[in-house]
């Protein structure tokens, strides 16, 4: 028997959102979504043209140039990733099994991974209201008592976080007293400054990511920089396989297959001139975040100290459930309905299984952060309806007094 006319694959229910008085969905709206410059096709048709493919040729070698500059540093290695950048550094300063190594706490895991990986004992430090970066003033005392101790770290590797810079002259300052190697993790950072230096610079190594969702992208990949040419040419003898240059393979340790090839080079290249453009943008849409919403009682912005000039590559809000009347998941979820992706703050090193017996000092600071924190939508193709929309779902929500 034939079905019913209203169970038809043709009937008015199944068509629905094809009629003209059906308004159509609203596009999601991703968390940071990349930006196109418009100059990406013309670079890799060249780079296809050329035959230059692989971890090699004169787009690699205007890349790592570009982002040497950028990164106010005298040269740069274009790796396959971040992840890899870290690891590379890691090696590159001599971190051995049983070295510790000290992280800030607020961080993504890549940060402090590929030391474990190699064997290192992982120590998490607490971050400063100031910034949610690094606390310096606790590194200094730590360092201090490590040393009556006999048991200074390897390297402290302190976090560019959501755009905002550490504090890299305090944090080498403390350092340099005991000659402890700082490795900055710049990833989120490109395009910051802090006491008027690009983010990064000061310390030993920087590492940069181009990553799909970073203010300039490649599609992946990644950039180890910084004024110590020994440590540059150790790194990058290491990402092309430790291979020595002679005519056969010769090989005195391992290496690793980290190198960014030409293509990836070729779109990264293609997007750095416009960093300055897309931080003013980012900025801008903070601004515009903050004129929306700031009135609302018990929501407050990711601060920016006197000495640093944050990216605002994601803006970030923390949220006091008490006095908003909702918390910041129920924030997250109300977006979530209307398909507009946000996410907490990173959750605390020291709080995650991985690390539950890893060694810390302090933490409270960076737990509240998470607690209450959430990264609101900051992509650069983002449109003022879509920011207006955020607002709106945020502003709904407030209940003062009911959380």
């Amino acid at each position: 028997m034939a079905p019913p006319p209203s169970a038809s694959p043709l009937s008015s229910a199944a068509i629905l959102p094809f009629r003209r008085d059906v308004p159509p969905p609203k596009r999601p709206v991703p968390l940071a979504a990349p930006a196109l410059s418009g100059r990406e096709l013309g670079a890799l048709a060249a780079v296809l043209e050329s035959g230059w493919l692989a971890p090699a040729g004169p787009a690699l070698a205007a890349f790592e140039e570009a982002v040497a500059e950028a990164t106010g540093q005298p040269e740069a290695l274009a790796t396959a990733s971040g992840t890899a950048a870290l690891h590379l550094a890691y090696r590159a300063l001599g971190v051995a099994p049983g070295d510790e190594v000290w992280t800030t706490t607020l961080t993504f895991i890549a940060t402090i991974a590929p030391a474990v990986q190699m064997g290192a004992v992982p120590r998490f430090l607490d971050v400063c209201p100031e910034s949610w970066t690094l606390d310096p003033e606790r590194l200094r005392r730590d360092l201090a008592s490590a040393a009556r101790r006999g048991r200074l770290p390897r390297a402290v590797v302190p976090a560019d976080l959501f755009g905002q810079p550490a504090d890299i002259a305090a944090i080498r300052e403390a350092c340099a007293r005991w000659g402890v190697p700082v490795l900055s993790d710049s990833a989120c950072g490109l395009g910051a400054t802090q006491h008027g230096r690009p983010a990064g610079d000061g310390a030993d190594l920087i590492v940069t990511s181009f990553n799909g969702n970073k203010i300039v992208t490649a599609g992946g990949g990644g950039a180890l920089s910084g004024p110590h040419s020994a440590l540059l040419a150790r790194a990058r003898h290491l990402a092309h396989q430790a291979r020595e240059p002679v005519a056969h393979y010769q090989h005195e340790t391992t290496g690793h297959n980290y190198a960014l090839s030409s293509v990836l080079a070729a779109v990264g290249l293609a997007q750095l001139p416009d960093l300055a453009a897309r931080v003013e943008g980012r900025r801008a849409r903070f601004a515009r975040y903050q004129e929306g919403l700031s009135d609302l009682p018990g929501l407050s912005f990711m601060p920016e100290p006197g000495w640093a000039r944050a990216t605002r590559w994601l803006t970030v809000i923390q949220v006091n459930p008490r006095r908003f009347g909702a918390d910041r998941e129920a924030i997250r979820l109300a977006l979530a309905a209307e398909g507009i992706e946000s996410r907490p703050v990173w959750k605390p090193l020291h709080l995650q299984p991985a690390f539950r017996d890893a060694p810390r000092s302090g933490g409270a600071v960076a737990a509240a952060l998470f607690d209450n924190g959430l990264c609101l939508p900051s992509g650069h193709g983002m449109s003022r309806a879509e920011e207006a929309r955020v607002i709106a779902i945020i502003r709904e929500l407030a209940r003062p007094g009911r959380g």
